[in-house]
């Protein structure tokens, strides 16, 4: 695949929280069939929340980069690395 296709993909790529998991607006996060809670900060809490009205992960930067005052590359490392822990804790769907 080439670099322009990996781009249009990663663009339209939605990560999913999987449907099992519970998550509420202050950031707390439960895997039931795990056992496994979790606390995350504002911002993460606000990311699972743009996952769950299925917003693309280029939708979820965009949102973060207009509403913080961080540069583009600081937002596009701290949703990758925050979609890597949810990947890690098998609380994604892909």
């Amino acid at each position: 695949m080439n670099r322009a296709a990996q781009s249009t993909q990663t663009q339209k790529f939605k990560p999913m929280i999987k449907k099992n998991i519970a998550t509420n607006e202050f950031g707390f996060v439960f895997n039931p069939a795990t056992g496994d809670s979790f606390s995350s900060n504002p911002i993460a809490a606000e990311i699972i929340g743009l996952m769950k009205v299925n917003n693309s992960l280029n939708e979820i930067k965009k949102t973060l980069l207009e509403k913080y005052d961080a540069d583009k590359m600081t937002i596009e490392k701290d949703v990758d690395d925050f979609l890597q822990i949810l990947k890690e804790n098998n609380l994604l769907n892909n």
